[in-house]
């Protein structure tokens, strides 16, 4: 937790949570500890939220399959583990059309 007045690391001290920074006096009670339960709800894993920023993003020339245009925007994600390469995400600036290169 942190503190709300300075933003440090609250430190637990005989049931109270307790800022430690020279100029900050805040002082919490510990209480229950907060949980909570959070419903997701379940989405398909290859999509892709692109749409609000394909403005800004680079372009570079790429055939795209469904339509044969030769340019598209693209970014780079780490789907995989770290020590594999980046995953290449097109999108065609025609059709829309979206895919991966490994």
């Amino acid at each position: 937790m942190f503190c709300p007045k300075c933003k440090s690391l609250l430190y637990p001290e005989e049931g109270k949570m307790v800022c430690r920074k020279e100029d900050c006096d805040f002082t919490s009670d510990m209480g229950k500890p907060e949980t909570s339960v959070k419903k997701t709800k379940k989405v398909k894993a290859d999509i892709l939220v692109l749409d609000e920023i394909t403005k800004t993003m680079p372009t570079t020339k790429v055939e795209c399959e469904e339509c044969g245009n030769n340019e598209a925007t693209y970014t780079m994600r780490q789907t995989r583990a770290a020590d594999e390469p980046t995953t290449r995400i097109y999108r065609c600036t025609k059709c829309g059309n979206t895919w991966r290169e490994f």
